[in-house]
Parts: structure tokens; sequence; C-alpha cells
């Protein structure tokens, strides 16, 4: 591990300031993800800027039936509060559905949405990686690729010029997929004082800079995650397919939130996690179930729509029949209200 300096802000604008003096200093919440980067001389700051006393642990009311989730509430604080389990268990089941105890009480709401990816072939720097290092090309593509993306990989292939850009790593997160499926709002600030930031905007595809998951500018800071009023609270699933029960980073994972008059689906929320660099929407797939019977024949198209230009690169091509399966078994459990052990 590098050396680093560390520094401990005791406001926002103060850690915001460090940054902006300082671009290769990191912000540090729970740790949970930069400590393994930085053992691993991944990342490589040259200060850590600990947060933690910032005040952003609170999970409050909105005027507008919303909750805001503080950026530096513990994913264990979010997923057992009250308000939280009551009118948004989608995201109450997703955290608990990831990582373990110990991690839960550590990490925070915001540093979830700063997950990097868990591709070996970043982690191993005798491999080539465009995301760890732009232009070396990438190792996943041709390589063992079991784990790897399936969607908004368009720019991956085999010419030289391809694969100098191409990137083929998911995001791991199991909460993100939830909040993109609740469209929450990412609260920001900055040099340039505090803007918002539509979660299906917050983090990005490889395109042809894959060395950069989310659209954060140089010295902004999460304060918060905003939840829109309708949590979906009485049709919900999050079936989360895995290599082990627990401890394990998705294979396919499925966020669903439904609203139904009798059987006939009236709104719906589908988001996809393991199958590409982002949490996966497509809302015009959902589109495709709303005023229809909440039956597996419906259910069917709109997997096979939301999977459409899903590409395999060889030991993950398996990861497109069972995403569309587990689309379909995650919304039938939605309706029916059984919940779906994690696997």
């Amino acid at each position: 591990m590098n050396p680093f300096a560390y520094s401990r802000p005791d406001s926002v604008d103060s850690a915001i300031d460090e940054l902006v003096t300082e671009p290769a200093a990191k912000f540090i919440g729970g740790g949970t993800n930069l400590i393994d980067l930085m053992k691993e001389n991944i990342e490589k700051p040259s200060r850590l800027v600990d947060i933690n006393r910032l005040p952003l642990t609170d999970i409050v009311d909105l005027p507008d039936g919303g909750l805001r989730l503080g950026a530096l509430a513990t994913n264990a604080d979010t997923a057992y509060n009250a308000l939280v389990k009551d009118r948004y268990p989608l995201l109450s089941q997703t955290i608990l559905a990831g990582a373990s105890p110990q991690l839960r009480n550590m990490a925070t709401n915001g540093g979830n949405l700063f997950q990097r990816t868990r591709c070996y072939y970043f982690y191993d720097k005798a491999m080539p990686c465009n995301k760890r290092e732009p232009g070396s090309g990438c190792g996943a593509i041709g390589g063992y690729n079991r784990i790897h993306a399936i969607l908004g990989t368009e720019s991956a292939g085999s010419s030289s010029d391809n694969l100098q850009t191409a990137c083929i790593a998911t995001h791991p997160s199991d909460m993100c997929v939830a909040l993109a499926a609740l469209e929450a709002v990412v609260r920001v600030e900055g040099p340039d004082g505090e803007r918002t930031v539509p979660f299906a905007d917050f983090h990005r595809l490889p395109d042809n800079q894959p060395q950069y998951d989310n659209t954060l500018q140089p010295g902004e800071i999460v304060t918060a995650i905003d939840l829109p009023a309708n949590g979906f609270s009485q049709h919900y699933n999050y079936l989360k397919l895995r290599d082990r029960a627990s401890y394990a980073f998705a294979l396919v994972s499925v966020a669903v939130g439904l609203e139904l008059e009798g059987n006939t689906v009236t709104n719906v929320r589908i988001a996809l996690g393991g199958v590409a660099h982002k949490p996966w929407r497509k809302p015009e797939a959902e589109a495709l179930l709303v005023g229809k019977e909440a039956i597996a024949d419906n259910f069917w198209p709109v997997a096979e729509s939301l999977l459409a230009g899903a590409k395999g690169y060889g030991h993950n091509t398996f990861k497109i029949d069972l995403a569309k399966r587990a689309i379909v078994r995650a919304l039938t459990e939605a309706v029916t209200g059984q919940k779906a052990t994690p696997q």
C-alpha cells in the first residue's frame, strides 16, 4: 500500500475544499471497498479525507411523501429503519441480500454507489484492463468472463480499436439495483453548489471511457439519496441468483415493483443487476406490461425486450437465458407475495 495523508473535516464545504485542493485525494466513509483496492494498489489516493464527522446520517421524511437517506447512514441502519421497512421493503430486502452483516454495519449508503467492479482482470495488475489502465485492452474479452456483462457492451469487440476501449465489467451493488427500480435521486454538493442527479443518470456505461464509473464531477460529494413517495410496498421482489447462498455477488439479479388493480398491471419497474456496467432498466420494456394481466405469458415478452441486444462472450452467454427466466420468476413472486430465498 502506498503512503497517504489523512484528514478529517467537520463540514461538507471543508471536505469539498480538500478534494478541490488535492484532486488525487479520496473520500472515505465505511471504506469497505476502497481499503481493499488500496491494499491491491488499484487505488492510490494521496490523501484519505475521512467524512464520518459530517452530519449526513439521518433518514428523514420529505414533504412530498418520499424519504431522504443520508449518505453516511450505514446499509444496516437503512435496511432495518422502520420507515424503509414499511414504505420501501424492496430496498430493505435488497440491502440484506448483499455482503455480510459485518460489512453492512460499516458500509454507507453513499459509498455503496461508488463500489467498483469485482472483475478479476481489474484486480490483477498483471492483466490488461481498460478500466484500470485505459488503452491497455480488456482481458475479459476472450478470457474467462463468466461474471461479466451481457448488456450495454456495444463497443466491445474483437477489433484492435475496440479492444483499446472495451470493458465488459459489471456493477457489483445490490442496493443500487433497487434504487434504480425506485427511481431514486442522488443529491450532490460540489465547488459549484448543490445539484440533483436522477439515479438512471448517476452511473454510466463504458462507452470509450471505461475508467469512469459515474457522472460525478471533480470535487463533488454525495450528501443524500432521495426516494420518491411510491415505494411499491405491496408487490415487490428482489431475486438474486449467485453461486452460493450468501456473501456472493449476483450473476443476475432482478428488482421488481408492481402496482395492480385486481390482476391488471397499472405500473411496473424492473431493474437488473449483474448484467451491465450499471443497474439496467428499460422503461419501454416495462411499458409492455401496463394494462396487461399479471401472468407469466405476459411477463415473457417483457423479459425478451429487456434482454434485446444482449451479447455473451463465451463463458457468460448462459446469463442471457438465465436473466429472462429470472425476470419472469421475480415478477411472478412479486404478484403472489412469495419472496424468493437468495440463491
